[in-house]
């Protein structure tokens, strides 16, 4: 697949969100990096504002097969991985598969969920593999865990552990519309739902294709050092309990890559790293002091040191 052609297969993934989801073109951006990346995305905000509907629009558009969990405080690992049956029939156990068999898996209000079965999940998310009674199988690929949470309701929840919160790459916040972008949403839900004109517009095989083209894109070894440094500063930070681990740096150039591919190049830049930091570093943050309000102390420590590190220069790279 060349160039020309992923860039119209990435503004045809956007262009299809975004009839579902109108005026958050960062919040779309966001998380089809993480698509694009291999990684899974958190979306965390107040609700009504579109989570779910962030989460099916993507779905829908990647093509692959789809799966759904509603957490509940009563749900068991089991009801995400699968279980061992025994049939009458055979006379022998059979695998029934859970819902992580699927290309992409949404993990609606996962914070509802007890600890144990938040826990069933960072196998697959780390691993893309599941293990059950013994035996080991991998999940699809491509796989991708899309999970929403409300970050202010806190009766019937279980906040997701630091350990968990880690293996998210992005952290996608989509936030309240402007009077414009409202009554736009209005009209749209005037005949039917906007995501019943959604359609697909990337097949597993070419999201693959988008990935390799992602890793492959050039990294220079200032925009290397730039991202690392960002890293290292949230460790010495004053306001920082416990900064990003060196999964952050990972994760916060992998995203950099997929944001320089959106932009059409086939080289990073240090604005792809900062498009991005906040949603690949924030969420990796333990404050010494809780904020005000959730995300909020963490997104704007990551601004600071953005203001702090000194930025590189930059050149295209020579023909290769």
């Amino acid at each position: 697949m060349d160039r020309p052609q992923v860039l119209d297969l990435a503004g045809r993934v956007v262009a299809e969100i975004e009839k579902a989801i109108i005026g958050k073109r960062k919040a779309v951006e966001l998380a089809f990096i993480g698509l694009l990346c291999g990684g899974h995305v958190l979306i965390e905000d107040i609700p009504g504002v579109g989570k779910t509907t962030l989460a099916k629009a993507l779905a829908r558009t990647i093509g692959g097969t789809f799966g759904r969990l509603q957490f509940t405080p009563d749900l068991l690992p089991s009801d995400i991985t699968g279980v061992n049956v025994f049939s009458q029939q055979t006379g022998q156990f059979e695998f029934r598969p859970g819902p992580v068999f699927h290309n992409v898996l949404l993990a609606d209000e996962i914070n509802r969920g007890s600890p144990k079965t938040q826990a069933s999940l960072l196998e697959c998310m780390e691993e893309f593999q599941v293990t059950v009674d013994g035996v080991t199988r991998r999940v699809p690929s491509p796989f991708l865990v899309v999970a929403t949470e409300n970050p202010i309701e806190y009766q019937g929840t279980y906040p997701l552990p630091e350990a968990q919160l880690d293996r998210f790459l992005l952290r996608v916040s989509i936030g309240y519309p402007t009077q414009a972008e409202e009554i736009a949403i209005v009209d749209s839900q005037a005949l039917r739902h906007p995501l019943e004109t959604v359609e697909q517009a990337l097949t597993p095989e070419d999201t693959l294709a988008l990935r390799q083209m992602v890793r492959e894109t050039y990294l220079d070894q200032g925009v290397k050092q730039y991202a690392v440094e960002i890293v290292r500063q949230t460790r010495s930070h004053p306001a920082v309990q416990l900064g990003a681990s060196p999964r952050g740096s990972i994760g916060l150039l992998r995203a950099g890559r997929a944001r320089a591919v959106l932009d059409a190049r086939d080289y990073v830049i240090p604005d792809d790293v900062k498009y991005v930091a906040s949603a690949v570093l924030a969420h990796r943050l333990l404050l010494r002091e809780e904020p005000t309000a959730p995300g909020r102390g963490q997104e704007e420590v990551i601004e600071e040191i953005l203001g702090q590190v000194a930025v590189p220069a930059t050149r295209a790279p020579a023909a290769r």
